[in-house]
């Protein structure tokens, strides 16, 4: 008997371990500290008491309206996440309006903490997504009005405008602040700046090419 419940036992340990998980962090990171004075909520935000929630709580107005796309990449992305629509908070979801000019590009970025779900309502859009390392695959599409893609958390992505007119999507993303990380901009913009002699050796490139694209404006379209 003994033996058959300390059997019992270790299976249940092992369930639990395999059944815990840590929960998705809706920040970038938070510095573990001790002082208890210092403390800060993580993971999402202090919440309104629900005697003064209305129902403009959980609305938003404005989605109907095209982004300014007159930039140099040729999109925007109108978000709305949790810093817009508040009552997203802890539900766990958000959207975007992406608008396209012709030959408009979404640049080549990443969403951390969420997986995306675009579907497309005017134009012609050329999308792409790569798997991470070692295997670093590509796939790609030409979705036109009504298709839908799907873009796996935390994988590189973009979309391209290949037709002669404007292009409109809606993005649904599985987290209610779903982070941003735009590859060029990030790279190359990081503030203080990446060494050249650090990024020349990633990108097996001369500095002086490094020092010339550190040197550009880098769009950011959100």
């Amino acid at each position: 008997m003994g033996a058959q419940m300390l059997a019992v036992l270790a299976l249940l340990a092992l369930c639990s371990q395999a059944l815990a998980s840590d929960p998705s962090p809706l920040q970038d990171f938070c510095v573990a500290i001790k002082d208890t004075d210092s403390r800060v909520f993580v993971n999402g935000k202090f919440c309104k008491n629900p005697y003064y929630t209305t129902a403009d709580d959980f609305f938003f107005s404005g989605l109907d309206k095209p982004g300014n796309t007159s930039n140099s990449v040729g999109s925007k992305v109108t978000p709305v996440n949790v810093m817009q629509l508040p009552g997203l908070n802890t539900l766990g979801i958000s959207m975007a309006r992406i608008d396209y000019a012709p030959y408009g590009l979404n640049p080549l970025h990443m969403h951390p903490r969420a997986t995306k779900v675009l579907v497309v309502l005017e134009g012609t859009l050329y999308v792409s997504f790569v798997t991470s390392n070692l295997d670093n695959r590509l796939f790609t599409k030409v979705l036109n009005k009504g298709d839908v893609f799907v873009f796996p958390k935390g994988l590189i992505h973009f979309q391209f405008n290949v037709g002669h007119t404007n292009a409109v999507a809606f993005a649904g993303l599985s987290s209610q602040n779903p982070g941003t990380i735009t590859i060029a901009n990030a790279v190359f913009e990081a503030k203080p700046p990446i060494k050249n002699d650090v990024l020349a050796k990633a990108f097996q490139v001369d500095k002086k090419v490094v020092d010339y694209l550190q040197a550009q404006f880098w769009m950011d379209n959100n």
